[in-house]
């Protein structure tokens, strides 16, 4: 696994104040979501091949295949919700 610039540490989404995040056990957090399929909800997801992470915007496609490559061990891209952004409308 590859390092974080920030920290050094494994890469992983990362926040400062804790007091802006709420664990929850939604099954949305369990759902996997292929290239060019619609964000569902708003938030940062992360890629369970290769660990990159992007924020989606719901609504809108995530990123086609050829947005970033996989080795074959990584297997297929497949986004999951890590970070829901909660909206207050």
């Amino acid at each position: 696994m590859s390092q974080s610039w920030l920290t050094g540490a494994p890469n992983m989404a990362q926040y400062k104040y804790d007091k802006y995040l709420n664990k929850s056990d939604l099954s949305e957090y369990d759902n996997l979501y292929s290239p060019g399929s619609t964000c569902v909800n708003s938030g940062v997801y992360r890629c369970e091949g290769c660990g990159d992470e992007i924020a989606s915007n719901k609504g809108n496609p995530f990123p086609p295949q050829n947005h970033h490559q996989h080795t074959p061990a990584q297997g297929t891209i497949r986004w999951k919700l890590i970070v829901f952004a909660q909206h207050n409308r």
